[in-house]
């Protein structure tokens, strides 16, 4: 082969190494300039509206998960590309409907809700939105640190391969105790329910032996905690897209990637508040537990459904305490019980920081939505079972600043606290 030769396959191949490496970085979302709405429909029209608007801008829904849950008198909050933002403003304006900007440039609100970053990325902290590798790092230092009240173990791994650890925390015992679960981060984007649960372990590790409230708990108990339900998804909003909301799992017949790993459930799966539309941020999914982290969880608890006797899992935002149902109106056999305990925790909860949760079931106090873990947990038999969503009501939304980790936390774990007393008492 004649020298010339070589020489040009190795222009072409580093041509077409520097194109990949631009297409990679090319894939990192920039959310310059654009904005987050809240607006306040009061008529038909304000609904039909703002329906319009998402058949014909691709508008990311934060509250309401989608377009088709907007009804009269429901907050809505949505961000808008920013090709499209003043004709989208201009529409809002003329209808008359109260609006206003909660979020005014997008990338801005993500730089600075990073507010603690340290020269180490793989440092753990507690008070700062950590990496899949970072806690990944700390799920194996953490399980190790004390074997008599830690262990863990994998239940499956994600669409891309990534195991998934359930951390057990709880005094050794040789007989089986009754147990609760708790996930986290199934939305991948609501990076302070991750923040959470890596607090509860945390916390209860080292509150022992000193806390009574703990102690007694991990010693009639064993707490199961997935640190990050949807690891694939988590990782995305790290390195390309931190709106990213769905699982990262490939669509048969669609160019669309992902389904919403809380509409996966078989609990009324794609009746309501769910879409068929693989492109859609609520996309139900092929079919129930089509998605592999949800098989990989239901499959933990149906196995250990004798001793789970609480699910509890952890979302943002809208400071909620939700019980089901959620895919039905009707009211869950247990009710009263499980609104008085909600209420319960909802006022310890406020009583750190005055944090206000509103408590109910989840369709008739936010909007009906079916295929959720909490029914799902529910209608197999473990009565304990409450959704929460943590802060804020808006203002930050999904871009929490690290600044309020802490006390979120903090109050967090007291109605977690209160939750599992309940529990407790009411085993037998």
């Amino acid at each position: 082969m004649a020298i010339g030769e070589v020489s040009h396959t190795g222009n072409m191949k580093i041509i077409l190494l520097f194109g990949l490496v631009a297409a990679v970085l090319a894939e990192v979302k920039n959310f310059d300039g654009e904005k987050v709405f809240r607006l306040m429909p009061t008529t038909d029209d304000h609904v039909l509206l703002i329906k319009e608007l998402a058949n014909n801008v691709k508008l990311d829904f934060w509250r309401p998960d989608s377009v088709d849950l907007v009804t009269i008198d429901m907050a809505v909050d949505f961000h808008v590309p920013l090709a499209h933002t003043d004709i989208v403003y201009t529409m809002l304006q003329q209808s008359g409907m109260k609006m206003g900007v909660l979020i005014e440039d997008l990338q801005a609100e993500m730089e600075e809700h990073l507010d603690s970053r340290d020269i180490n990325p793989r440092a753990h902290s507690y008070t700062k939105y950590n990496t899949w590798d970072t806690i990944q790092a700390w799920i194996a230092s953490i399980s190790s640190s004390n074997p008599e009240l830690i262990s863990r173990q994998v239940i499956g791994n994600t669409y891309e391969g990534r195991p998934m650890n359930v951390l057990k925390i709880g005094r050794k015992s040789s007989s089986t105790k009754p147990s609760i679960f708790m996930d986290c981060g199934i939305h991948a984007r609501e990076w302070i329910s991750t923040a959470f649960c890596q607090w509860f372990v945390k916390e209860a590790l080292s509150t022992y032996g000193t806390d009574s409230e703990m102690t007694s708990l991990l010693n009639q108990m064993d707490v199961y905690v997935l640190p990050i339900f949807n690891i694939d998804g988590y990782d995305y909003t790290h390195k390309t897209n931190r709106m990213w909301r769905k699982t990262r799992s490939a669509q048969s017949g669609s160019s669309c990637i992902g389904a919403d790993p809380n509409r996966n459930w078989n609990a009324g799966w794609c009746t309501t508040g769910a879409s068929p539309n693989p492109c859609s941020d609520t996309f139900c999914g092929s079919a129930p537990e089509s998605e592999i982290e949800v098989k990989n969880v239901a499959d933990f608890i149906r196995r250990n459904k004798s001793s789970i006797k609480a699910y509890l899992t952890i979302h943002s935002y809208s400071q909620l305490l939700l019980f089901p149902y959620s895919y039905t109106f009707a009211l869950a056999e247990h009710h009263n019980e499980l609104m008085a305990v909600a209420k319960g925790a909802s006022n310890v909860l406020r009583s750190l920081y005055g944090t206000e949760y509103t408590s109910g079931p989840g369709a008739a106090t936010i909007y009906p939505a079916a295929g959720g873990s909490d029914d799902w947990a529910y209608d197999l038999g473990v009565k304990y079972s409450f959704t929460f969503e943590l802060r804020d009501t808006g203002r930050y939304g999904f871009l929490l600043p690290e600044s309020q980790i802490k006390p979120t936390c903090e109050e967090t774990m007291l109605a977690v606290k209160y939750i599992a007393s309940h529990v407790q008492k009411n085993l037998y």
